[in-house]
């Protein structure tokens, strides 16, 4: 079977393609169902499979579609990590944890955040403390999220954000549209008033399926930043935090947001994060595999062309197709030498997590 064929053209195919190859690979399947609908009123779940003993000491974790419209990427490599047969070779001990389209209303929907706009992987904070705050996008947000968008309004926002990242000092313009707000609900990189339907599932997921892990690794997919094609391994924190360095060791390459060697700028209230402070007793190894699609100028311009739609404009309009088709381009490239790559890269990064795990 060619690899491109473990991939989607939407999130209904991606669903069946999954849930398909987990019963087929013998996985136990469990679902939870969005309270939204997609675009054609279909039912909008997050799917997890479940391959090995239930009492493993070691679990490897792979999670698609953290922002929604990237989840064509992961969940690919979920699908042929059980079509291929990969999935039965699990080392002694050691079990499987496919989590498959976290926000399914944003892969469904093409959009990176959820059904509240809220980006997913800015989530993880807790409301019941002062919330971070971004300067930069409250200096900047007229032009980040202008109320108005046309052609011209895009072209001369998008020169004026690419200008402010040459003169500014490195990943500050970027940080300031990306590394979460919490001031504007209809904007860009937004995190929310409170924990999102996505986080419940995945903290209720956590808590069913890893409580009595003693070793887990998390390997979260993403696209949108760095040269196409190319799998990036994003550490969660950077040097001298052990699941960094415990992440150094295992793949070798690993970048960090926090000391400026990613692509990524930092972030606030990632997933990551969250779910290792939530595996208090387990000793947990996390990376973000992030692969690059367009060019960083079109990737922002997808996110904000689409904060617009979705606050002020029309879907089915000319310009409201034109802005999804973007949006999504921006996040899959449906071509078959980036999902090779994309294939590539992944099993090698699970290959390596398993040895390691087991190991």
């Amino acid at each position: 079977m060619s690899v491109t064929e473990y991939f989607s053209s939407d999130y209904a195919e991606a669903r069946e393609k999954f849930t398909d190859a987990a019963r087929a690979a013998g996985a136990e399947l469990a679902r939870f169902i969005n309270p939204e609908k997609g675009p054609k009123g279909e039912e909008l779940s997050t799917d997890i499979a479940w391959l090995g003993p239930r009492d493993a000491a070691n679990v490897l974790v792979t999670i698609s579609a953290t922002h929604g419209a990237e989840g064509f990427c992961g969940s690919g490599v979920q699908v042929g990590w059980f079509r291929s047969g990969r999935a039965a070779r699990l080392p002694a001990n050691t079990a499987l944890l496919q989590i498959h389209a976290i926000n399914p209303y944003g892969f469904a929907w093409l959009r990176r955040t959820n059904e509240d706009n809220v980006d997913l992987n800015r989530n993880f904070v807790d409301f019941d403390q002062p919330l971070p705050v971004n300067d930069g996008y409250v200096t900047y947000q007229d032009i980040i999220c202008p109320k108005e968008w046309s052609d011209e309004i895009a072209a001369k926002t998008s020169a004026e954000i690419d200008r402010l990242i040459d003169d500014l000092p490195p990943l500050v313009m970027q940080g300031a549209v990306s590394s979460g707000q919490y001031v504007d609900s209809k904007g860009v990189f937004y995190g929310g008033t409170r924990p999102t339907w996505s986080r419940k599932t995945l903290e209720a997921i956590i808590d069913t399926y890893l409580s009595v892990a003693k070793r887990v690794a998390i390997i979260d997919y993403h696209t949108g930043l760095g040269p196409r094609g190319y799998g990036e391994r994003i550490g969660d924190g950077g040097a001298g935090n052990p699941s960094w360095e415990r992440a150094q060791d295992w793949w070798g390459d690993l970048t960090s947001s926090d000391d400026g060697s990613s692509t990524s700028a930092p972030l606030h209230g990632t997933n990551l994060n969250a779910m290792a402070d939530r595996m208090p007793e387990a000793e947990v190894t996390s990376i973000a595999l992030e692969y690059g699609t367009r060019p960083l100028h079109d990737v922002l311009l997808a996110v904000r062309s689409d904060a617009w739609l979705h606050a002020y404009g029309d879907l089915d309009s000319e310009q409201g197709r034109a802005i999804k088709a973007f949006v999504r381009d921006a996040f899959y490239q449906d071509a078959d030498d980036w999902k090779q790559m994309i294939w590539s890269r992944g099993i090698d990064t699970q290959e390596i997590a398993l040895a390691r795990l087991a190991g």
